[in-house]
């Protein structure tokens, strides 16, 4: 998708990689600053994910593969043999997996590529195979997101307000985005819409999707998380988000807050839809209690991050700092309240028959 810096139109993804080193649109640091985050080491790469450098899970699970491509060539330094070649590419994946638990598109593209290196069986072209393997899956993962946007445009009529919550662009999907694509391709079809982005506290990744609809022109107005005026007056005629992981009964683990959208959408009989490709789908996990729901640190809650007047990003303390509170990342939406689930496959409704249907 286009930037601009300093006045000046420039194509990104927010992932990608060149000759050994991952480069990341640092998203700690949006909206105030654009800036690239480059890592050389596996280890760094998986703070980059545990640290929210790079957030929503299809870019989790890019930069997952390209973390993998990363062990195994740190592998092919240390070790003196297959078996001990092997041993540091198993231990590796797991540095990589104990960074987030709840976005399963993390751990589909760490054991593929995994899988491809034990499969080859040799050190000598392990490196070249899991490159060619994690490439594979980020170009999937463009080519599914696009396809998620052909099929969410049709749900989108001209003159349409639309409402979405947390991040599911571009910056959280490499490029096109889940609950944005069919955004961005309805915009780019002439119609007239609106999109009402919120807050999304702690991490206000809103402002991030309202930095991206800016970037991209479409009309948007920032809520606040609270706000429920807007689905009251008419001014919502649909709610798309993204996922970070969904259960074979269409439960649907996403950003903490989602459950609350999708009730009020359905108290105002406005349909909530869900956008994601088929690696966010965990056929592993009965419903939605099966998914492992993250914890963050509460300094999160406690502390507001900004630009001071010298231009610097700051963090300041916004509660005072024996405050009780916890710090759930994502919450999990039952599927009664889902309309449908948009996927590069179609839309299917929010059950384990049309789920499974998927991947035959």
């Amino acid at each position: 998708m286009k930037v601009k810096i300093d006045g000046v139109e420039k194509n990104f993804r927010s992932v990608w990689f060149e000759d050994g080193k991952l480069f990341l649109i640092d998203q700690t640091k949006l909206p105030h600053k654009f800036e690239i985050f480059v890592s050389d080491d596996y280890r760094k790469t998986a703070e980059a994910i545990k640290n929210m450098i790079v957030r929503g899970a299809p870019a989790i699970g890019a930069v997952g593969a390209y973390g993998m491509v990363q062990v195994v060539k740190n592998a092919e330094e240390n070790a003196d043999n297959l078996n001990e070649f092997l041993d540091l590419v198993r231990k590796g994946s797991e540095v990589l997996k104990n960074t987030r638990p709840t976005a399963v598109n993390l751990f589909h593209a760490i054991d593929e590529v995994l899988q491809s290196v034990i499969d080859h069986n040799e050190v000598n072209g392990s490196y070249e195979i899991a490159l060619e393997v994690a490439n594979k899956i980020v170009e999937t993962t463009v080519n599914s997101a696009y396809r998620i946007g052909v099929f969410g445009e049709k749900l989108i009529k001209n003159g349409y307000g639309i409402s979405t919550h947390c991040n599911a662009g571009w910056l959280a999907c490499v490029d096109w985005g889940t609950a944005l694509a069919p955004i961005y391709l309805a915009h780019r079809n002439g119609k007239n819409i609106h999109v009402y982005p919120d807050e999304t506290r702690p991490r206000n990744q809103g402002f991030l999707t309202a930095w991206e609809l800016e970037q991209e022109g479409v009309p948007y107005t920032l809520v606040i998380d609270n706000d429920t005026q807007h689905f009251e007056d008419g001014s919502v005629d649909i709610v798309i988000v993204g996922a970070d992981r969904i259960a074979r009964n269409g439960d649907v683990a996403n950003k903490i807050g989602t459950r609350q959208r999708a009730i009020v959408a359905k108290e105002y009989g406005i349909p909530f839809y869900v956008a994601a490709p088929l690696e966010t789908f965990d056929l592993n996990a009965k419903s939605g209690k099966d998914i492992a729901i993250e914890e963050r640190s509460v300094d999160e809650i406690l502390y507001s991050r900004g630009l001071n007047r010298e231009g610097s990003i700051v963090s300041v303390l916004s509660g005072f700092e024996k405050c009780k509170t916890r710090n759930l990342a994502f919450d999990v939406t039952p599927a009664k309240y889902i309309e449908g689930i948009i996927t590069e496959k179609g839309i299917v409704n929010p059950d384990e028959k049309e789920i499974l249907s998927l991947f035959e």
